[in-house]
């Protein structure tokens, strides 16, 4: 228990003592309120409320009175007195939960009386009150009708009808536009006891009532301390579970992003409710789920302000960590529920998961284990715990009710200390909180970085194990994955020498890579990894060696299923993707999306074909939306045909003695989904099994699959195909005597800016060893140019490596752009000039 907790539950049980919880019926013997309590001096009771604290001694729900000022502002105050002289009708006094009728009756009392202080003291009263809350707006509360028309706004009739109607439109089924009991059996299944339909209406009558606005945020900051500290250490969902409606009734408030609620309100509110147990949180998903799009994306966006208003009001360093601010990683935590429900309320694939390749743990104590790094170098995938509670994953998300970008919040990512934040992930995540736990946050830039530090760490790792390695068995130490392979033998060279590391060391794949020419000079910084990963994509990609085949209209890849090729070739491939990743190199691919989501363990679906072979997928849909007889007009069965390798036909049945069974009106359904299953992953299984073995042998420890959703992984490996050369232009830096305003340096922007597509690709190819953008943009990449001595015939040189151009200072704008064009057209090779 951290000290602020601990203060406040001292407190507590002090308050308790000296005045007690305002309960006339209250039988707690530890309470002021109790008629057998023997009163205690300040000091006896802060020594008593010490000696409660150390048992974990019972605590008293607190019942206070509201009291109104004249401005509408409330406060705490004594009991109400039946002789008050505002209300000599009615005081509402034995008011202890709200129903909607009970509200409608006080709220039409008042509007008579043009007074609104009756309610605001109940409203206050109950919605300070845990136990009050948790009773109130029951569904199975015996109300009268009397007056519920009195608590609908007068044109409520009147939008409901218009919602119908424009739901009957669109076909949506939006639980919105649901009416009272409709809209609760939408929530029967998640076993929740409130009547939603009737909170909404009564926050709609009561939010724009502004002494009723100030009653519930004070209100909320007195109920939530309470909360939070009977969550945490009283167990109180655990002994009745209906203590999740102060929650729900709670976030149907419309205004907590209003600034009242943001500065002390909310996040006291977030605290109490990242304190939930996961099976609550879980039921709270899945009632969210069913919400419709603008309920969820108004929490959405109340959790997402609360962070931004939180980051934006502090300041914060490597000493004041933003992974300290509770605010924050409250609603981080807070912000995760609405993520899952969106998730849950999408399309979502439970189904269709890759078998994981089962590791073969050896009973043998691993080195990392003996030198006490196994808490950094865990096998397995990390688990969030409410993603196991719920059965459903990110990866497992067709398309989420909200987009996934809009839950990435820029303010955050641009003050996380990822080093810090990443040893707080991979060491310190039973004390400390990493963000990294919550990835949807986090942009594709800043997991990035997480990964870089992974990936960095484990090459020092690796490399320090060589060593001693070596110093034990009197070796030469190697610390590096060194590959010399000859230019016009590349793939037989890699490939035996991988293959050979694959079978007899597979852990040196996680050393950094190192790779030589034969007959070339050249330290490999970089620059000849990525023009290593270059060639041996061109040839293997090659359509006469018959690994792929290639799709005209889409300019994508896919894996020939009459290859020839050895298994070996393809787990080449994979190894190379993923040692592209684990070295932070761009690579020229073009694979359709359903390859990454199979990397991270989804099968291909009829969806998937959209992309990957959309000829196909149009005519399946096709015969799935056609509306005549599908039998008898189509004639089709479960047995198909393709051609191979060498334009044969060749005849598959999709079901045992398929072409006896004709595809029908019933059963078009399954026959599409068997033959999308057929094409994406049966059918090339050996291939792909072996694709992945490979890309497996390099990631399978990575947080990869954790951290990153399967477009963002294609982003990794290819980076952005988006060139911004203006931004570019902003991030370059000068050397050797440049400057911005040099007239040669203005002179190569405007020849650069004319280029055409390809003939940037060029450039970028000749500069840094990749034609496409690194994640995050051009403007990530940290371009240098340097001063290559005076006017000369000589063309422009680049160091790849360091992302360096070496530029003359050519006298004219002509021939610059007469040299420049000549050098990144022609370049091939390490170190010409």
């Amino acid at each position: 228990m951290n000290r602020a907790t601990a203060k406040l539950l001292i407190e507590r049980y002090f308050r308790q003592l000296t005045e007690g919880c305002g309960n006339g019926n209250c039988t707690n013997e530890f309470c002021a309120s109790c008629c057998d309590f023997q009163p205690l001096d300040n000091n006896s009771a802060a020594a008593k409320a010490l000696e409660l604290f150390k048992i974990n001694a019972k605590l008293c729900d607190y019942h206070p009175s509201i009291t109104a000022n004249a401005d509408g502002r409330t406060q705490e105050g004594s009991e109400m007195s039946d002789k008050d002289p505002s209300f000599t009708k009615e005081d509402f006094s034995e008011v202890h939960h709200l129903t909607e009728n009970t509200v409608c009756t006080i709220l039409s009392f008042c509007e008579e009386e043009g007074d609104y202080s009756a309610l605001v003291r109940v409203i206050g009263r109950v919605f300070s009150n845990a136990e009050a809350l948790m009773k109130s707006f029951r569904k199975d509360e015996s109300n009268s009708t009397d007056n519920l028309e009195s608590c609908k706004p007068a044109d409520m009739n009147k939008d409901e009808k218009q919602s119908e109607r424009s739901s009957e439109k669109t076909g949506a089924s939006s639980a919105a536009s649901l009416p009272g009991e409709a809209l609760n059996e939408v929530f029967d299944a998640c076993e929740v006891t409130v009547d939603i339909g009737a909170v909404r209406r009564v926050y709609d009558r009561l939010l724009p009532i502004d002494q009723l606005q100030v009653a519930l945020v004070n209100a909320l900051i007195y109920l939530t301390p309470n909360v939070e500290l009977d969550l945490e250490y009283l167990d109180v969902y655990e002994t009745n579970p209906d203590y999740l409606n102060i929650f729900i009734i709670v976030m149907e408030n419309s205004n907590l992003h209003s600034p009242e609620y943001l500065e002390v309100a909310l996040p006291q509110f977030c605290k109490a409710m990242s304190k939930l147990p996961v099976t609550a949180l879980a039921r709270l998903t899945k009632l969210w789920s069913k919400y419709d799009l603008p309920h969820i994306r108004r929490m959405m966006e109340t959790f997402q302000q609360l962070i931004t208003f939180t980051v934006v009001s502090n300041e914060y360093d490597g000493e004041n960590l933003v992974n300290d601010d509770e605010t924050v990683v409250a609603a981080t935590q807070c912000l995760q529920v609405v993520f899952f429900a969106s998730i849950l309320g999408g399309d979502v694939d439970v189904e269709h998961n890759e078998e994981d390749e089962e590791d073969s743990d050896s009973d043998e104590l691993t080195l990392h284990e003996l030198l006490g790094e196994e808490r950094l170098y865990k096998k397995g995938p990390r688990i969030n715990p409410l993603e196991k509670e719920l059965g459903v994953r990110p990866m497992d998300s067709i398309k989420p009710l909200i987009p996934f970008e809009d839950f990435i919040n820029e303010s955050l990512n641009d003050v996380i200390e990822m080093d810090k934040d990443f040893t707080f992930f991979k060491v310190n995540a039973e004390t400390k909180f990493s963000f990294q736990t919550c990835p949807f946050i986090l942009s594709v830039i800043t997991k990035n970085q997480g990964l870089y530090y992974d990936n960095r760490i484990r090459m020092y790792s690796e490399r320090r194990l060589t060593a001693l390695f070596s110093m034990v068995q009197g070796q030469q130490p190697n610390p590096y994955l060194k590959l010399k392979v000859r230019r016009d033998h590349i793939i037989d060279d890699a490939l035996v020498r991988l293959e050979m590391i694959s079978m007899e060391n597979p852990s040196d794949l996680k050393k950094q890579l190192y790779v030589e020419f034969e007959g070339e000079q050249g330290v490999d910084e970089g620059g000849v990894s990525k023009e290593f990963f270059q060639l041996v994509l061109e040839e293997i990609f090659n359509p006469d060696i018959g690994m792929f085949t290639y799709e005209n209209d889409t300019k994508l890849f896919w894996f020939n299923s009459s290859s020839l090729e050895t298994e070996a070739q393809y787990t080449l491939i994979g190894i190379v993707l993923g040692l592209a990743i684990y070295n932070n190199c761009i690579l020229d691919v073009h694979f359709p999306m359903v390859v990454y989501r199979k990397l991270m363990g989804k099968k291909g679906t009829y969806l998937d074909l959209s992309d990957s072979h959309p000829v196909l997928y149009q005519s399946l849909k096709g015969v799935l939306e056609y509306m005549g007889n599908v039998e008898e007009d189509m004639m089709m069965t479960f047995q198909i045909s393709h051609t191979d390798l060498f334009g044969n036909p060749v005849i598959h049945d999709l079901k045992e003695q398929g072409d006896q069974i004709p595809v029908t009106k019933e059963n078009r359904q399954e026959f599409v989904d068997v033959y999308a299953d057929y094409i994406l992953n049966k059918s090339v299984e050996r291939q792909f099994k072996a694709f992945k073995k490979g890309f497996l042998m390099v990631t399978n420890e990575s947080p990869l699959k954790y951290l990153f959703r399967p477009e963002e992984v294609e982003l990794l490996i290819c980076g952005s195909r988006k060139l911004d050369f203006e931004a570019l232009e902003k991030t370059t830096e000068y050397d050797g005597g440049y400057s911005k305003d040099s007239q040669v340096i203005k002179d190569f922007w405007e020849v650069v800016h004319s280029f055409g597509e390809d003939q940037k690709k060029f450039f970028l190819q000749f500069t840094t060893g990749s034609d496409r953008a690194p994640v995050g943009g051009l403007g990530k990449l940290k371009m240098i140019i340097a001063k290559n001595g005076s006017d000369t015939d000589r063309l422009p040189t680049s160091h790849t490596c360091f992302n360096a151009l070496l530029l003359p200072e050519y006298s004219s704008k002509e021939k610059l752009r007469e040299r420049l064009l000549k050098a990144i057209t022609y370049a091939k090779g390490f170190g010409m000039l």
